[in-house]
């Protein structure tokens, strides 16, 4: 009978072993799986606010373009001609209209 309470003594340690290993492995990835996650957000987050600031920029340029332009190169409706037959017709702030509409899509 001895052997027999000696292997049951074993076996029942070895669980133990088992049970504290599978827990603290189980902390241990939750950490892990936590600071990746993390991470993950803060470059997202990080990406947004850039994307953000680029906008700003595009509006930003857009705008003072728009502003840049002089009066008489604008339409009395304050919108540039685009027929190139009117004889108001003015190249450069045509091109400038074409730039501040690329800079809005981008």
């Amino acid at each position: 009978m001895s052997t027999s309470t000696g292997v049951n003594i074993t076996i029942f340690m070895l669980l133990k072993v088992l049970r504290y290993s599978a827990l603290f492995f189980g902390i241990f990835y939750g950490f892990y799986h936590q600071s990746t996650l993390t991470a993950q957000s803060e470059i997202a987050k990080i990406d947004r606010e850039y994307e953000r600031k680029e906008n700003l920029i595009s509006q930003a340029k857009a705008a003072w373009l728009q502003k840049t332009l002089p009066p008489e190169k604008k339409a009395a409706s304050g919108e540039i001609i685009i027929d190139p037959n009117d004889s108001r017709f003015d190249l450069e702030a045509y091109l400038a209209m074409k730039m501040v509409d690329e800079a809005k899509k981008n």
